[in-house]
């Protein structure tokens, strides 16, 4: 157990990270925040603010060695960055699963290995993979980026081949999840 009075860290500066901060705060902790906005809403109330890049080793060592704990507050900080965390302070979420949850084509293939029943979907590798067979009686549905999508970003609904395949190029032809 971490007790009140100990340091907290955050990984990403944004209004999650904001209202995370608070209510650590409310509960005696204190929190740095590691984002590389200059203003970002988590490190203006944060205890101290290290502007800086997810990955840049000396601000993760300033953070590892001001903490008892890191979180992170949205799924596309670096895993890496959880990775190296993870030999200095106790890190949570682990950087295995942040990995696993930045790619949905990994996400829904842990899932399915696990036995948890998911939507149908189909990857979508290149433009080919759109005239496949199996993506027939997914329409209409929803074109996903595979990676750095969230919150309804990187995410379009089509009703038809022509469509996805509009989208897809519109994604900068990135693989894709489509269900």
């Amino acid at each position: 157990m971490i007790s009140p009075g100990a340091t907290l860290g955050l990984l990403g500066g944004g209004q999650l990270g904001r209202m995370f901060t608070m209510a650590a705060q409310s509960m005696g902790y204190k929190v740095v925040v590691l984002d590389p906005g200059t203003y970002s809403p988590a490190g203006s109330v944060a205890d101290r603010h290290i502007c800086a890049e997810y990955l840049d080793v000396s601000a993760l060592e300033r953070l590892a060695t001001a903490c008892a704990a890191v979180t992170t507050e949205f799924e596309n900080v670096p895993a890496q960055a959880l990775g190296y965390l993870a030999s200095h302070c106790i890190v949570s979420p682990s950087a295995q699963s942040v990995a696993i949850a930045q790619d949905r084509i990994k996400e829904k293939s842990f899932l399915s290995d696990c036995g948890i029943s998911i939507a149908p979907y189909v990857v979508i590798q290149n433009a080919n993979d759109l005239e496949s067979e199996a993506i027939r009686n997914l329409f209409p549905g929803i074109l996903k980026l595979a990676r750095l999508g969230y919150d309804g970003k990187g995410q379009v609904r089509v009703r038809d081949r022509l469509e996805a395949l509009a989208a897809f190029k519109a994604m900068g032809e990135n693989p894709c999840v489509f269900e």
